[in-house]
């Protein structure tokens, strides 16, 4: 079905996406996959080639687009490279917003250029061993200290954690009033107190940096509160439909790709004399998948022309955030399923895909999340 998302300019980024991933990352990533991280010079080199930041102001190094359709190209371009391992979405998908909307000129003038230039990698800490979803129980706590923050607590399963150079971290700045209690601090690498933990070892996404971060009295000045005190809360449910819809956007690429590597496993491979996908059950079956793709891609392209105009609320993101990853991970177990013994071998993709993407329903707020979020739209 012909798509009306793109324009030229976005095909244009296109080409300099898939271009920058053939030469700077696909080399080098069965390596990084090894290692258990990226090596820093490829955020280095996202950054020169404009890659990171395209909806930052051009004062500060960005694109000065204010476009999320580049933000997806680029996120389709990485999952159609295989390359999992690069943090470039949650630094731009999720992290941005948060530096450019609430954050003091100060702020942006320290801040924006080395992330637009892969010097200053970010992550957000939400995640502890005891809070995921539930903001209310979340336990590090920052106490304010004449003009300093002292932070005290620990975060997990926080991506970019190792090699980030600046972390938003959410913090119980007044206790007593539960999640409403909330705001967000920014804490830089060389902080004494902020120490990092083990590398995590995860079933998928190996390349991606994983990691515990730790705050044992970690002092940082009180102009690294970003947004407003005790309003964290609104902040990041005010940008957390842009960080799903960036994992729906990612969830209908892999589930794109691979469907096309499985169609094209299915008309060359024979079983009995005749190519498997001409059997009538597998047939039927990819006639399926194709379906429930082209449907999901047409209302997550709705979802980010709706993200552009301003007008994508809590519910549609949680429905395409939900939807799409479960039908993502139901496309994997099926392609791995018609790929028979060959689908279970790590040298092919369908493989590794299969792995990758099953954290998919789980970060960025669960299937039972979103489905409460929507429930909770219906008035039930």
């Amino acid at each position: 079905m012909e798509q009306h998302l793109y324009e030229p300019v976005h095909e244009e980024f296109r080409d300099l996406c898939r271009e920058f991933l053939a030469r700077e990352a696909v080399p080098h990533h069965d390596r990084w996959e090894a290692d258990g991280i990226v090596d820093r010079a490829v955020w280095r080199a996202a950054g020169a080639a404009g890659l990171l930041g395209t909806d930052v102001d051009e004062a500060y190094g960005g694109g000065g687009q204010r476009d999320f359709r580049f933000n997806a190209v680029l996120v389709e371009e990485i999952v159609a490279s295989g390359c999992s391992g690069l943090g470039f979405g949650l630094h731009n998908d999720v992290v941005a917003p948060y530096l450019t909307d609430l954050t003091t000129e100060e702020q942006r003038a320290r801040w924006l250029p080395g992330f637009c230039s892969g010097e200053l990698v970010t992550a957000i800490a939400m995640s502890e061993p005891g809070a995921g979803s539930d903001l209310a129980g979340v336990r590090t706590s920052a106490v304010r200290d004449g003009d300093e923050w002292v932070l005290n607590g620990q975060k997990t399963f926080i991506t970019n954690g190792e090699l980030a150079d600046l972390v938003l971290v959410v913090a119980k700045t007044a206790p007593e009033q539960g999640a409403h209690g909330v705001s967000l601090i920014a804490v830089q690498t060389g902080t004494p107190g902020f120490t990092r933990g083990r590398r995590l070892a995860k079933v998928g996404l190996k390349a991606n940096d994983t990691a515990e971060l730790f705050f044992d009295d970690c002092r940082v000045p009180v102009g690294n509160l970003v947004g407003v005190e005790n309003q964290g809360f609104y902040h990041l449910m005010g940008n957390l439909p842009r960080e799903r819809l960036s994992i729906a956007v990612s969830a209908v690429a892999a589930a794109e790709r691979l469907l096309a590597v499985t169609l094209d496993y299915a008309r060359s491979r024979e079983a009995f004399g005749r190519p498997v996908g001409s059997f009538q059950h597998n047939r039927f079956l990819l006639a399926e998948l194709d379906t429930e793709v082209t449907i999901a891609r047409t209302f997550v392209n709705h979802c980010v022309a709706e993200y552009n105009a301003g007008r994508l609320s809590v519910t549609d993101a949680a429905k395409a955030k939900w939807w799409t990853t479960e039908l993502q991970n139901r496309v994997a177990d099926r392609c791995v399923q018609l790929h028979g013994g060959y689908g279970y071998m790590l040298e092919y993709p369908v493989a590794r895909a299969w792995l990758d993407g099953r954290v998919q329903t789980i970060y960025g707020g669960t299937t039972e999340i979103m489905k409460e979020i929507i429930g909770r739209g219906l008035g039930l």
